[in-house]
């Protein structure tokens, strides 16, 4: 039967392959992007936020199965934190009531392997407090020195911690609703063209992030999971991260760390 899923990013990268692999098998899809989708919202503030919830709300009657997040900026700054952390977890916040009008609902947000490595642990508490001011003012300074590379783990580090608390909080597992996150490696997507074209930049990337299976993912190797995971059938997964790396996240921690 199809289902009524809601992509954000669904104009490029990830998102555009979820919206694409649902759409050919026939299921019905409402985009969130900040151009060529069904809702057009900037997610990293809190009034698009509220249009986008809204937007969703009348499109889909009030009622949704799925949401997978796929929105996010990988230029160090407070636009990370906005869109990364809080375009997320204000999203699904917010469409939680209408997840609730279906028999089998999903969410999958796209964390990163990157969420491993050293956070800013400022931006990181902040985001976990639900201080948005205060983590978009800790992001302002630390791009301004050595930090800048910590903010995009601190994001996606406290959006897996957040995922993980709220899977089991009251209203979410009690209620039916399955939270997950699925971290990918290096994807090939428009966000990393730039990292590929610089020689030294990608050996650097090769020794962060090491894949020895199968190499840089697609796009659409990370959407399938993603997928699975929003599928009715999918049950008693909730609050898990699941790395879709090539077996980076186990080279860099080792066997103890499960």
């Amino acid at each position: 039967m199809p289902r009524r899923v809601v992509v954000t990013g669904s104009a490029s990268g990830i998102g555009q392959a979820v919206a694409a692999l649902l759409r050919e098998r026939g299921d019905e899809v409402i985009g969130i992007d900040l151009r060529d989708a069904e809702v057009r919202a900037d997610l990293s503030t809190a009034e698009g936020r509220a249009e986008a919830i809204d937007a969703v709300r009348e499109l889909s009657g009030g009622t949704i199965d799925a949401v997978v997040t796929c929105a996010g900026v990988a230029r160090p700054g407070e636009l990370m934190v906005r869109v990364n952390y809080f375009g997320t977890t204000e999203i699904v916040e917010g469409l939680r009531p209408l997840l609730a009008g279906s028999p089998t609902p999903r969410v999958a947000v796209v964390g990163s392997i990157s969420a491993t490595q050293t956070p800013d642990a400022q931006v990181l508490a902040a985001c976990l407090a639900d201080d948005e001011s205060g983590a978009s003012a800790a992001a302002a300074l630390a791009v301004q020195g050595p930090g800048a590379n910590t903010i995009y783990p601190a994001t996606k580090a406290a959006l897996a911690q957040w995922a993980r608390r709220t899977a089991i909080a009251p209203g979410w597992a009690d209620a039916g609703i399955a939270l997950n996150v699925v971290s990918p490696g290096v994807v090939l997507t428009p966000m990393t063209t730039a990292l590929f074209a610089d020689d030294a930049m990608r050996e650097v990337m090769d020794k962060a992030v090491p894949m020895p299976l199968h190499g840089y993912a697609t796009p659409e190797d990370v959407a399938r999971v993603l997928i699975w995971l929003v599928e009715p059938t999918t049950t008693h997964i909730t609050g898990q991260v699941i790395y879709v790396d090539g077996g980076a996240e186990a080279t860099l921690r080792g066997p103890d760390r499960f």
